[in-house]
C-alpha cells in the first residue's frame, strides 16, 4: 500500500473513533492486554494457511490480507496502547521470485473498537454472525475476528509503514518512570483528563481508567496539568499504575460486550469507584458522585474529594437519581 493511502485510511479511522468514543467506551489498555495474553497462549507460533473475509469497511487494505498473510507464522503478539500487534514471519521459502515484500516480516495491527472480539475457534464450528475475518491456522483452527458494529480496525503493515503509524503515540503508562510522567503532565496547560486521554502523551488510557485514577488520586478531571503539584502528579502516576495492573489481573472491565480471548467477561467493573456511578455514594466520603464534561467526554468525580476549579459546571443529576436521593419529608408532630 502506498504511504499516502495508508495515512489517509488511518486518518479516516481515527476521525471516526473520535466521534464514537464520545458515545461508547472502547477497550482500553487492560482489556487489550487481556486479549493479547490470551491469544499469545492460544495461537503463538501457528502458521496462517488462508484468509476469508466478510465485510471489510474497517480493514485498511483487504486485498493485502488475502495476498500477504498466507504462509506467515504468528511470531509474537504484543499490545501497543489500545492496539494489538500480531508480528508475522516472512513467508516460508520466500525469495525474489515471490510477491514483493513476502521475504520480509510484517505485522497485523488490530483495534477491537467497541464490540470487536478476536479468538480462535475450530474451523468446523459454524461462524457467528458478524464474523468478518477468518484466518485458517495450520492446526485446523481459525482465528476469527467478529465485530457487530465494525468500529475496529485491521491493517496489514510492513516495517516502515508500521513504524510511521506508531510514532504518533506517547509512552506506555505501565513503563513510564515517575519523573518522566510528572514532566509530561506538568509541562502542559491542558486539563488533566484531556492529558490522560491524549494518546500522544500516554498510549492506552481511556475514559474508564482516567476517571478511576483521578478519583484515587483525589484530583479533579478539569484541573490543569501545569497546576498540579509534583506530589499530586506523583500520586496520580502511582494510582494509574496500580489501577491498570489490578484491572489486568481481573481481565479488564466488561462494558459494551467486552470478552477476552476465551469468551469470558472481565471483572474490574465491580471495582469502579467513579466511572458510571453518577448519583451513587463516594466510597470515601459518601458524597454523591457527579458528572461533568471534560475534553468532550463524560467525567465522573466526587465533588468533595476532588475539588473542582472555579467555573467548572456540574451536570444535574438525572431526575430519577435525584428523586431517590432527596430527603424524606418529616412527619408532622
Amino acid at each position: 500500500m502506498r504511504k499516502s493511502e495508508a495515512c489517509r485510511l488511518g486518518e479516516h479511522y481515527h476521525s471516526r473513533c473520535d466521534i464514537l468514543k464520545v458515545l461508547f467506551p472502547m477497550p482500553e489498555l487492560p482489556e487489550v492486554e487481556t486479549v493479547a495474553r490470551g491469544l499469545r497462549q492460544a495461537v503463538l507460533g501457528r502458521r496462517i494457511l488462508s484468509v476469508a473475509l466478510g465485510k471489510t469497511d474497517f480493514i485498511d487494505d483487504p486485498a493485502a490480507l488475502e495476498e500477504h498473510l498466507p504462509g506467515r507464522a504468528i511470531e509474537a503478539i504484543e499490545r501497543y496502547g489500545k492496539f494489538m500487534l500480531l508480528r508475522l514471519s516472512a513467508v516460508a521459502g520466500a525469495n525474489d521470485n515471490h510477491r514483493e515484500g513476502d521475504a520480509k516480516r510484517a505485522s497485523l495491527l488490530v483495534h477491537l473498537g467497541m464490540t470487536g472480539q478476536m479468538a480462535p475457534s475450530p474451523a468446523a464450528k459454524p461462524r457467528e454472525k458478524h464474523t468478518h475475518v477468518c484466518l485458517l491456522l495450520d492446526d485446523g483452527r481459525e482465528l476469527r475476528y467478529t465485530d457487530a458494529r465494525r468500529f475496529g480496525r485491521i491493517a496489514y503493515l510492513t516495517e516502515v509503514p508500521l513504524e510511521q503509524e506508531l510514532t504518533r503515540f506517547g509512552a506506555d503508562p505501565l513503563e513510564i518512570g515517575k519523573e518522566e510522567f510528572v514532566k509530561r503532565i506538568r509541562e502542559r496547560h491542558a486539563r488533566i483528563k484531556a492529558l490522560l486521554l491524549d494518546q500522544s502523551v500516554l498510549r492506552g488510557v481511556g475514559n474508564i481508567y482516567a476517571d478511576e485514577s483521578l478519583w484515587r488520586a483525589k484530583i479533579h478531571p478539569s484541573q490543569l496539568g501545569a497546576k498540579l503539584t509534583c506530589r499530586q502528579a506523583e500520586t496520580l502516576w502511582r494510582a494509574l499504575q496500580e489501577i491498570l495492573r489490578k484491572a489486568i489481573v481481573l481481565r479488564g472491565s466488561s462494558i459494551s460486550d467486552f470478552l477476552d480471548a476465551e469468551g469470558q467477561p472481565g471483572e474490574y467493573q465491580r471495582r469502579h469507584r467513579a466511572y458510571g456511578r453518577e448519583g451513587k455514594n463516594c466510597q470515601r466520603c459518601k458524597t454523591a458522585i457527579r458528572r461533568g464534561i471534560v475534553a468532550g467526554r463524560s467525567s465522573y468525580f466526587c465533588p468533595s474529594c476532588q475539588r473542582a476549579p472555579r467555573g467548572f459546571t456540574v451536570l444535574p443529576l438525572p431526575p430519577r437519581t435525584a428523586r431517590v436521593r432527596s430527603p424524606k419529608p418529616r412527619r408532622a408532630s
